[in-house]
């Protein structure tokens, strides 16, 4: 890692590419490079053959400078440092402050590119590479820049051991609550790397974090038990009270301290609610229902040469034909 000081004096810890790597983001992009500059050169051969020899000896040099000079300095100034072969090698041009590169960095290592890496074979990057402690050639030694690894491999994660079956849950009335986040992280990779210590060694620093352990909890650790099985033992306790408390509001939906609802009668949920009997026909005002239209009474028909007054009907006007 190589540590890089900011403009807000803040150090950054990267890591410097290595030779291998460069060489070969660097194969990668001359490849590139000169595949275009080549595809370029017959285009242009064809199109300036009834020219004269001066004319086509300046585009040659024009296109040479545009292709082999001016396409790498443009890919690094808009892709801030990260031409083809770099992208591929998971690599990053940087400047000495950790910042992303401008057109002058890009301008001058490009120039300097030309020098120690096309006229020369690369003979003379390979050597400022292997004598630079960061592996930087001339180009990024004038220019102030850094080629770094943008793709770091992650760390393998190491599980914690458990602890002896006869010490689970012994602990949990310890009080954890006075224990730094840095004597975890000691305790968790001692614990994850305590088989490749020598033994004497690894019991000493086992019996230093297990007095740490106890100058912190206030608590002893019970007789006969080894410090590698106590510290073992509180770490499992640790992480079971973190998953208690990361795990128990999705679980069971009850946050702890908050005030739980009031209870209900299981009758009052389980059965339907009855509606009263009815004790009057009489619908009451409130109560809204459809009103069913008055029944209207057929007309009575008078018998055939008889008068309606005096069977109490009501007369409808209408003679029946004789």
């Amino acid at each position: 890692m190589s540590g890089l000081v900011t403009g807000d004096a803040v150090v950054l810890g990267l890591q410097p590419a290595r030779l291998p790597s460069r060489a070969l983001a660097v194969l990668i992009d001359l490849v590139v490079v000169w595949a275009v500059y080549l595809l370029f050169s017959i285009g242009l051969a064809v199109a300036t053959a009834s020219l004269d020899e001066a004319a086509v000896m300046a585009l040659s040099v024009a296109s040479f400078l545009l292709v082999l000079v001016g396409a790498p300095i443009a890919v690094e100034t808009l892709s801030h440092g990260r031409s083809l072969g770099k992208l591929a090698c998971g690599l990053r041009v940087v400047r000495d402050d950790g910042g992303p590169i401008r057109f002058r960095h890009a301008l001058v290592r490009g120039a300097m590119g030309v020098v120690e890496i096309l006229m020369t074979f690369g003979v003379v990057a390979l050597v400022a590479s292997l004598v630079s402690e960061r592996g930087r050639r001339l180009g990024d030694v004038f220019a102030g820049t850094l080629v770094v690894r943008e793709r770091i491999p992650a760390a393998r994660v190491l599980a914690v051991p458990p602890p002896p079956p006869w010490l689970v849950g012994r602990f949990a009335g310890l009080d954890l609550s006075a224990v730094p986040e840095a004597l975890w992280l000691e305790v968790r990779q001692y614990l994850t790397r305590s088989r490749e210590l020598d033994p004497v060694v690894g019991r000493r620093l086992a019996e230093r974090l297990a007095d740490e352990l106890v100058a912190r909890t206030g608590t002893p650790p019970p007789a006969g038990v080894p410090a590698d099985a106590y510290l073992a033992g509180v770490v499992a306790e640790r992480q079971a009270r973190d998953a208690r408390r990361a795990f128990a509001p999705s679980a069971g939906g009850v946050v702890p301290g908050a005030v739980p609802p009031p209870s209900v009668p299981a009758a009052s949920v389980i059965d339907p609610p009855v509606p009263p009997a009815a004790t009057s026909p009489v619908t009451s005002p409130a109560v809204t229902s459809p009103v069913a239209p008055p029944a209207v009474a057929p007309p009575v028909v008078p018998p055939v040469g008889g008068s309606s007054a005096g069977s109490g009907a009501r007369a409808t006007g209408f003679a029946p034909p004789a």
